[in-house]
């Protein structure tokens, strides 16, 4: 070779290199770590990995997810990912065993083709390239929305006017199912770490099973399917009730009653009409079930047998079942700083829960929320909470003003204002002392009630600053916790022991004064400086919640009434199948001036 053809020969190799990358003859680097499969399948994946629905699909339509998809087949050359030998891989095996088990996690097994499997293994067996495509294609994709929807749940919650933000615990699905998902030796393990790491999660869903189980045999028997007679007024012990047997079985399914032995002398004849009466007899025993029952359905625990009590006890367990998977949603949607987090107020329930170190449980207390009617629905949301302020001023919002101060402003004059304990400023909170019912009634003052035992927030607040104008406040109308439903404020949540609550949440912080014990919190309350403000050094995450069921402190399932019908929200929008709404929705802050309380 002389020098003089060298330079011939390069080009010549050069255009021979070129050609190869034009017509695809060196492939692209992997960007996955599964081990190698084949790419011979590559042209029947593209056009249905290209394709926005996918027939033979359960729900056809995977727009949502196909970008999702396509990135995952780039990244791997288009090399299947679930099959070897023109078999499925253990992998996909598990995964379709999981999908089949869905219902134990609250989904829908139907929604990850839990019926259809069996007939695309079949169809392997005819080593066609097009079943090997649309068996590889439909199980990415439905491994995809199988652990969208464990991890980040199935509809956006901000849908339903949640301000709960899922987006920051999103995986990235490609990167995920190709490096985790798609060699994964033991599925199951996996599947956990997808889910909340939260014990109470874990609980809501061994719950679930337990009346999954529950549901299927009151299915098989006839005599538990039908509805209890209501009654037009209470039972009590000794009271007559005609399906008393029946009753009995009721409570015994759920395990709230143990009927009692057969007596000794059960073979001794009875009295004429004895079994009837005694069939009829409301006793302690069932009494005591009801008792049980009542207290797990947040029903005035009294043992007596009331229309609400019947009413509750006819309830399908299916609908319970869905109550279970309604939560199961939710706890989904919790971003990971939020699912253990220290306070968490259980709206449905009416219970703030606070949790110490390792998430243990260091206390529960009553709350009111916000009113079923009128508007005034407890927002649900994550935030942190940041101070406290004690004896604190309630600035009254204007649709209060309204509907509840201006009737009396123009009866009485501004007078009635001073002599209810409020007080008007203007927008720098200066307090005025001449000015008209119309000033305030156009919004141009603003109304504020004074500190002090009698203001509508009680004695301190607690405060998470955020757009609802929402946070936790003491009351002075003790009264209301004693009622088992308690929705009765403007929206913000009132809390039963407000001085106990400032303790938890002020342990381990002092100042110049000492630190924030029993005593200093009683004098701040009580005696201390007015509108006096406390800065948390640490700041403590906070969730306004909602569950219709959960597993209790006593270990048994409880279950709350859907009071805002948030549970019939979700599962009309399930109903219609997938995709389920991805949209996220701006949710409306409050835009006026004014406290809720």
């Amino acid at each position: 070779m002389t020098l003089r053809q060298t330079p011939l020969r390069n080009a010549v190799a050069l255009f021979a290199l070129s050609a190869l990358l034009f017509t695809g003859g060196c492939k692209r680097k992997r960007k996955t770590k599964s081990v190698e499969n084949t790419d011979a399948y590559a042209d029947s994946l593209k056009p249905l990995v290209a394709a926005k629905t996918m027939q033979g699909l359960r729900w056809p339509n995977f727009a949502d997810y196909e970008p999702l998809v396509q990135t995952f087949y780039d990244d791997r050359n288009y090399e299947v990912a679930w099959i070897r030998d023109g078999k499925p891989t253990p992998t996909a095996l598990q995964f379709i065993a999981a999908f089949k088990d869905a219902e134990h996690k609250g989904l829908n097994p139907e929604d990850f083709d839990a019926t259809l499997w069996d007939g695309r293994i079949a169809k392997l067996a005819g080593k066609q390239d097009a079943d090997i495509a649309a068996y590889d294609a439909a199980m990415t994709v439905n491994v995809m929305r199988y652990i969208s929807d464990l991890r980040i749940g199935r509809v956006n919650p901000t849908h339903f006017n949640f301000d709960i933000n899922t987006q920051e615990k999103k995986y990235d699905l490609p990167e995920f199912v190709s490096d985790e998902a798609v060699d994964a030796t033991d599925v199951p393990k996996l599947i956990a770490g997808v889910e909340p790491d939260s014990e109470q999660y874990r609980q809501t869903e061994t719950a679930l099973a337990h009346y999954l189980d529950l549901a299927k045999k009151q299915a098989a028997m006839p005599d538990l399917q039908q509805p209890l007679p209501t009654v037009t007024k209470p039972v009590s012990v000794g009271g007559a009730y005609p399906a008393a047997g029946a009753l009995g079985k009721r409570l015994e399914l759920e395990g709230d009653y143990t009927a009692p032995p057969m007596s000794q002398t059960a073979g001794a004849p009875m009295p004429p009409n004895s079994a009837n009466v005694n069939m009829q007899v409301y006793d302690q025993a069932l009494s005591d079930g009801v008792k049980s029952y009542q207290d797990r359905h947040s029903l005035t625990a009294d043992g007596k047998l009331t229309p609400a009590t019947i009413a509750s006890l006819n309830v399908p367990l299916t609908d319970r079942v869905i109550q279970l998977q309604d939560s199961l949603e939710r706890w989904r949607w919790l971003p990971n700083e939020y699912v253990n987090a220290p306070l968490m107020v259980n709206l449905p329930e009416f219970v703030l829960r606070g949790f110490g170190e390792g998430h243990k449980l260091d206390f529960t207390m009553k709350v009111v929320v916000g009113k079923v009617v009128g508007e005034h629905q407890t927002p649900v949301f994550t935030h942190m909470m940041k101070y406290l302020i004690f004896r604190p001023y309630w600035n009254v919002p204007m649709s209060i003003v309204h509907k509840e101060l201006a009737g009396h402003l123009d009866k009485s004059g501004v007078g009635y204002l001073a002599s209810h304990n409020f007080e008007v400023t203007n927008g720098k909170g200066e307090v005025q002392s001449g000015f008209t019912a119309k000033q305030v009634e156009q919004g141009q003052l603003m109304v504020r009630e004074k500190p002090g035992p009698k203001n509508s927030l009680g004695l301190v607040k607690f405060m998470f600053p955020n757009e609802y104008d929402i946070y936790l406040h003491s009351t002075p109308q003790p009264e209301l916790f004693s009622r088992s439903r308690r929705d009765f404020s403007h929206g913000c949540v009132r809390v039963q022991q407000p001085m106990d609550l400032a303790v938890w949440v002020l342990k381990g912080q002092s100042d110049k004064d000492g630190d924030w014990d029993m005593d200093r919190v009683k004098a701040a309350m009580e005696s201390g400086p007015d509108n006096h403000q406390v800065n948390l050094k640490q700041p403590i995450p906070i969730v306004i919640f909602y569950l219709t069921a959960n597993v209790g402190e006593d270990g048994k399932t409880h279950f709350f009434d859907d009071i805002y019908g948030y549970d019939k929200q979700l599962q009309e929008v399930l109903a219609k199948g997938m995709p389920y709404p991805a949209t996220q929705q701006k949710v409306n802050p409050k835009t006026v001036f004014g406290d809720t309380n």
